[in-house]
């Protein structure tokens, strides 16, 4: 009878410690590859790992929303942190994909701009999506989304995202639209007509991209003339003397965003990692290896010069750009998907 006893003691305590995740694997966190990726190692992970013992590893993605929902309508959660896009943000929240923020546990809560802080993502950094062209190539500079789209001044090809996300907007600034009207046009039958329409003038002159390092690369190799970028990769590729220059005229400034998916068995430590990298001292250790804006407003006040001139939210750029429209997306993004994904396959 003691042994049995015993016995089941010893198996109650080893499922308690199942539970508790005593059979632990390494924090996983997922973020977008390249320049980026090398400095979240070096700005988050390892210092992050040092100063609280939790083991961490990382791994890249193209921002497959696919993934996360297969693993957790399959309830086999294998990422805990996951970095994503602001658009899909919202959606992934409203279908359950993610977890809630809980922002009374969020200690830097107050010092991030209210659009770094969502229902179920934290602002990590903010950057532009809008284009640059390599510097050797181009004797006159472009200056405009019409000048992108007018392969007669400028002959070659285009570098583009295969996304509706941004094209659209890009294309209606091509087609005369005011920054400030992008969304009002964009949210009718005929503003949406219109930019596929404008799209479908540049489509013989495209190259599509869908990993952030790629824009650069193909502008350095000269196989396109102008490409659709992420800024901070073009800054990042700047320093290390590649003749490539950004025009922010009509640029969209947006966020990055941290996650948890939905049933990750790491969520307090996913929690504490988050919390880590949102902090002014690493977000100024991150932005100094990978441009961008912070999400955290006391980090402003350790960056340089250099480093304020290129942030995509600046006073200048804001008034000659567009502020990604989350709540546009949340609402219309699948049939805008659906009808782009359509298009571009013709």
């Amino acid at each position: 009878m003691l042994k049995k006893t015993g016995m089941c003691a010893v198996v109650a305590l080893v499922l308690v410690q199942m539970s508790q995740g005593a059979i632990a694997r390494p924090l996983a966190v997922v973020n977008y590859g390249g320049t980026l990726a090398d400095a979240q190692q070096s700005a988050f992970i390892k210092p992050f790992q040092a100063s609280t013992g939790i083991d961490v590893t990382a791994s890249s993605y193209s921002g497959e929303q696919a993934k996360v929902k297969a693993m957790v309508d399959g309830r086999q959660v294998s990422w805990d942190v996951v970095e994503v896009e602001s658009t899909d943000v919202g959606r992934g929240c409203d279908s359950g994909m993610y977890e809630r923020i809980d922002w009374s546990k969020v200690p830097d809560a107050a010092h991030l701009s209210p659009a770094a802080k969502t229902r179920c993502g934290v602002g990590l950094f903010a950057w532009a999506n809008t284009f640059a062209y390599n510097t050797k190539q181009l004797k006159n500079a472009p200056t405009s989304w019409a000048d992108f789209w007018d392969t007669k001044k400028y002959p070659g090809k285009r570098g583009m995202r295969k996304s509706a996300r941004g094209n659209l907007e890009f294309a209606l600034m091509a087609d005369g639209v005011k920054p400030a009207d992008v969304y009002k046009v964009l949210a009718t039958p005929a503003g949406v007509d219109r930019a596929f329409k404008k799209l479908g003038e540049l489509r013989p002159s495209i190259q599509w991209w869908d990993a952030g390092a790629q824009p650069a690369q193909f502008l350095v190799s000269g196989d396109v003339v102008m490409s659709t970028v992420f800024s901070g990769r073009i800054i990042t590729a700047q320093k290390a003397g590649q003749p490539l220059d950004i025009v922010w005229n009509g640029a969209i400034s947006d966020y990055d965003y941290w996650v948890i998916p939905k049933g990750s068995p790491m969520k307090d430590d996913a929690m504490k990692f988050i919390n880590y990298t949102i902090g002014a001292e690493q977000q100024n250790a991150y932005l100094a290896l990978q441009p961008g804006g912070p999400s955290n407003s006391q980090a402003l006040a350790k960056m340089d010069a250099a480093q304020l001139k290129n942030l995509p939210n600046t006073p200048e750029h804001s008034r000659v750009g567009v502020v990604n429209d989350r709540e546009f997306w949340d609402e219309h993004g699948d049939d805008l998907d659906q009808r782009f994904a359509a298009w571009a396959a013709q």
